[in-house]
């Protein structure tokens, strides 16, 4: 008989060695009297189903209004970078998902993660669904975002160094940004908050979505980034980062470019403004999937992270060069404002 991959049979070596790491982690949590608690994030969905995203971790339960909890509150909110990756995932529990009356139980994977497509009947609009970890008085509730039926217009923003400053092409300066510097500390990209809120709101219940190579420990503090400096509302589409069951890193462009296959299949009649910049694989990624699916694609919107002079020299040309391959128009520009006038120049409504 013919031998199965090892690929098939086992996990990776390096998924054993972080799943019995977490394992030892989660047991020692646990007899200090941490409880599986919820973290919930903002979903997506149209009016048949609803993609409800959150992540489990053990954590201190202190009682509502106490000292304690006041002081974890404060804690989370001035958190610097490095502490959002030491929290403990758990995987071992049943969360309870509330939405619209009815109940579901789905089941985290082996990074805490929740990811799950719940079907059910809503209207377009903002809903808030809730979610409990096995029987914990906890619950945690979110947002989801229903896009219209007839939405015909979506936005896709990249995160780093599109809508937030974290300097990425610079290995040292990005680490720095990412593991020491105070969430407060982080600056928004100029003039983007105005572009993306106008496209939000001149497109009502239209897909927003903050598609991103970071990680789901920090999402909550990339969304409280979003709504201290009025991005628009939307689902983060984030990654977790470590050993897949078959390698030892993920790879953070094929999350991109599988989150944005997904996309297409979800909301098959919406045009795309897919929004990032030049300094990791936006361009290529964009590229190639404008290439693939050129009607589901208004426009590509990249923000240049080099100088004024660079800019103004090399961003209509590339432009060029790139609608002529990609079959959809291309606009370049230092920050929001910019990209805002050209976009305008294209007929898009902001």
């Amino acid at each position: 008989m013919a031998r199965r991959p090892l690929s098939v049979t086992r996990m990776h070596r390096a998924a054993r060695i972080e799943d019995a790491f977490h394992g030892f982690r989660a047991r020692r949590a646990l007899k200090r009297g941490y409880l599986p608690t919820v973290l919930s994030y903002t979903g997506y969905g149209t009016t048949e189903w609803i993609r409800v995203l959150g992540r489990v971790v053990l954590a201190k339960d202190p009682r509502p209004g106490s000292r304690a909890e006041r002081k974890n509150r404060k804690r989370e909110e001035s958190v610097r970078g490095w502490r959002s990756f030491v929290s403990v995932p758990y995987s071992e529990v049943d969360v309870v998902v509330e939405v619209d009356g009815t109940s579901h139980a789905v089941r985290p994977d082996r990074g805490g993660v929740i990811d799950e497509v719940i079907p059910v009947q809503l209207e377009p609009g903002t809903h808030t669904v809730t979610l409990r970890a096995g029987t914990s008085d906890h619950a945690a509730t979110s947002p989801v975002l229903v896009a219209a039926d007839q939405a015909s217009f979506g936005l896709i923003s990249d995160v780093d160094d599109t809508v937030m400053v974290t300097a990425l092409p610079r290995p040292l300066l990005a680490a720095w940004n990412t593991f020491v510097l105070d969430e407060h500390a982080r600056v928004p990209t100029p003039g983007m908050a105005v572009l993306l809120e106008r496209l939000a709101a001149t497109h009502p219940n239209a897909p927003v979505l903050y598609l991103s190579t970071g990680a789901w420990n920090v999402a909550p503090a990339v969304t409280r980034f979003l709504s201290r400096n009025l991005f628009p509302a939307g689902a983060l589409l984030l990654t977790d980062w470590g050993p897949t069951h078959d390698r030892w890193f993920r790879s953070g462009r094929e999350h991109k470019e599988q989150s944005l296959q997904r996309l297409v299949r979800e909301f098959p009649t919406v045009k795309w403004l897919l929004v990032g910049d030049d300094g990791q694989h936006d361009e290529a990624i964009y590229a190639q999937f404008a290439k693939e699916h050129p009607d589901n694609v208004a426009a590509v919107a990249i923000r240049q992270l080099s100088n004024a002079e660079s800019v103004l020299a090399g961003g209509r040309s590339t432009a060029e060069k790139h609608a002529q391959t990609s079959g959809v128009p291309w606009v370049y520009g230092a920050d929001g404002a910019e990209l805002l006038a050209q976009l305008k120049e294209l007929g898009i409504q902001v």
